[in-house]
């Protein structure tokens, strides 16, 4: 697996309705909140996150679902899996064990079903479906970019003026 495999199959992926994108983005911020709320539950947490990291993870919740609404309303197969792979790396740089994703993501799929109506539930899911099935690549990948040094997500770098 590498990231042009990631982006192929990034690219079967189906953009929700713009129904299902507003309904995602109104209830963005209670999601992450509540993301955050159950992960910091966790007794395991600081072996997920490791020691010092909860403002990250809760940044990350909120982020998270940030660009999720933002791959909702207009769906770019590429930045999704860049942008995957970017978080695996730089969270993992910072102490974040590979474990923390399928928690995470499992905790966070549960939490939409129960959230979210059955229809934007079911349009949104395969997306979080493709981000678990790929954990493995975004691991194998990261670990093999871990050793070069780290570049800013699409879109997030600095700004360049001529």
């Amino acid at each position: 697996m590498n990231l042009p495999y990631l982006i192929q199959t990034a690219q079967l992926l189906r953009q929700p309705t713009t129904a299902a994108a507003t309904e995602f983005e109104g209830a963005r911020d209670s999601l992450a909140e509540e993301l955050s709320r159950e992960m910091t539950a966790r007794p395991d947490l600081e072996k997920l996150i490791g020691p010092g990291n909860l403002p990250m993870m809760q940044d990350n919740s909120r982020n998270f679902c940030r660009s999720m609404g933002a791959m909702f309303a207009a769906c770019e197969p590429a930045v999704l899996a860049q942008t995957a792979l970017w978080i695996f790396r730089a969270y993992r740089a910072h102490g974040f064990h590979s474990t923390y994703w399928p928690a995470n993501l499992d905790t966070f799929v549960e939490i939409a079903r129960a959230r979210l109506v059955p229809a934007t539930f079911a349009e949104t899911y395969p997306f979080f479906q493709w981000l678990i099935a790929n954990i493995p690549s975004f691991v194998k990948i990261s670990d093999e970019q871990l050793a070069e040094p780290l570049s800013p997500a699409p879109g997030h770098g600095p700004k360049i003026h001529p």
